[in-house]
């Protein structure tokens, strides 16, 4: 199993349109197979001070894959295509970190 934290720094005034289209798109990644996990996150001030400080510009897909080949399969389908293309241009800055539980 793997898990991806996708990061997502939005230009300003984009984060509805960028939520409106990944919730169009949610149940296509859910429906591919080996998705155990495909969720949309906002910041939450949980006061936690080792929370590393989030504007309400950054959104974070969190996912669990059964492999990597399931991921690679995902990033390549034709919907997460049409996602990239209705979200162009609303993000700044875009990071993505896979990991793999280790105990």
């Amino acid at each position: 199993m793997i898990y991806v934290i996708a990061i997502s720094e939005l230009h300003p005034g984009c984060r509805e349109k960028f939520i409106a289209a990944a919730k169009e798109n949610i149940p296509n990644v859910r429906a591919e197979e080996g998705c155990l996990l495909y969720e949309l996150n906002g910041n939450f001030a949980s006061g936690l001070s080792a929370q590393i400080p989030l504007n309400d510009d950054t959104v974070v897909f969190i996912e669990g894959w059964e492999s990597m080949a399931h991921l690679k399969k995902h990033l390549e389908s034709a919907h997460m295509a049409d996602f990239r293309t209705k979200v162009s241009g609303m993000r700044k800055a875009s990071t993505m970190r896979v990991v793999t539980p280790v105990a």
